[in-house]
């Protein structure tokens, strides 16, 4: 049996990774044992799969199959979203979550007193201050929307953008106005990388502990930790421009940011703090249990990918 002659695929962690890049009007293929986007004329564009984050695609993109295949074996989430990145249609997952940590995860989800305390701390890195005590989680949701109302109206006035409310209809894109499009489109690029570090550390982003009912509660819950120090002011220093694109000019203004703030080396590190703080250990395995017949190989991805 002859040796391969490259050596096997190896995710990147999620820390050293480029944070987002959306695609639009192109196949993705893989086409001599390269990751590439060929648009209607057939020019190639090269896209390192495998030091990004999170592939948002946009209306007027196909997938082929080994693209797909190649994607998730390297740890690049994909993510079909519609017009200016705010409707998410489907997403791959760029590894596989770990069964110890989905199961610590819902453990502390499903014991009241555990998951008080991750949303206090959740509230505490948030706000960067300790919230009121003997408050229940609906109780410091609602201080929480108080708060972060307000945060909304000093930056429209620290920017000098006109704002109403955060008020959207997802059906209808273009009827919202400036700043709410700006806003909806940085936050969801803030989402497409937290959802990427979940699934990379081997979490389930349904399994919520502030938002639930929803397929990307933990998702909102963590991203909600960064939105302020990272997207929310760049959707309103773009909106103050009043430019032909905000939404384009949002999402690039994002990636600075993102690389500024090292958002990346930060996401997983913040999640095993949250989580830590709910005081319960991570479930061991029943001493019943089958260990796997074929171990999974070591590698240097992060915790969810799959070997």
């Amino acid at each position: 049996m002859t040796e391969p002659i490259l050596p096997p695929l190896k995710p990147i962690p999620m820390k050293d990774r480029v944070s987002v890049l959306f695609v639009e009007k192109g196949n993705l293929d893989v086409l001599d044992g390269a990751f590439v986007i060929v648009d209607k004329t057939g020019v190639r564009t090269h896209i390192p799969v495998g030091g990004v984050a999170c592939l948002m695609l946009e209306p007027g993109t196909r997938v082929s199959h080994a693209a797909v295949t190649l994607a998730s074996r390297v740890g690049c989430l994909l993510v079909w979203i519609g017009d200016g990145g705010v409707r998410l249609y489907a997403t791959g997952q760029p590894g596989g979550a770990r069964a110890d940590r989905l199961l610590h995860q819902a453990k502390l989800a499903l014991d009241d007193d555990a998951r008080l305390k991750v949303v206090r701390k959740m509230y505490a890195m948030r706000f960067k201050e300790e919230p009121p005590e003997r408050r229940s989680v609906e109780q410091l949701r609602g201080i929480e929307g108080v708060r972060v109302r307000k945060m909304y109206d000093l930056l429209a006035k620290q920017y000098k953008v006109e704002w109403k409310a955060r008020n959207y209809d997802h059906a209808e894109w273009g009827s919202g106005d400036v700043p709410n499009r700006c806003l909806s489109s940085a936050t969801a690029c803030l989402y497409g990388i937290s959802e990427a570090a979940i699934l990379a550390a081997g979490y389930a982003p349904a399994v919520g502990f502030i938002h639930t009912g929803k397929p990307q509660s933990f998702v909102y819950d963590i991203a909600d930790i960064f939105k302020f120090e990272t997207v929310v002011p760049v959707a309103f220093r773009v909106a103050s421009k009043k430019g032909c694109n905000p939404e384009r000019d949002v999402r690039i203004a994002c990636r600075d940011a993102f690389r500024q703030s090292k958002i990346l080396q930060r996401i997983i590190p913040t999640i095993e703090q949250v989580l830590a703080a709910g005081g319960l250990e991570v479930p061991k395995p029943p001493e019943e249990s089958v260990v796997p017949a074929i171990p999974n190989k070591e590698g240097i991805g992060d915790a969810g990918h799959r070997g």
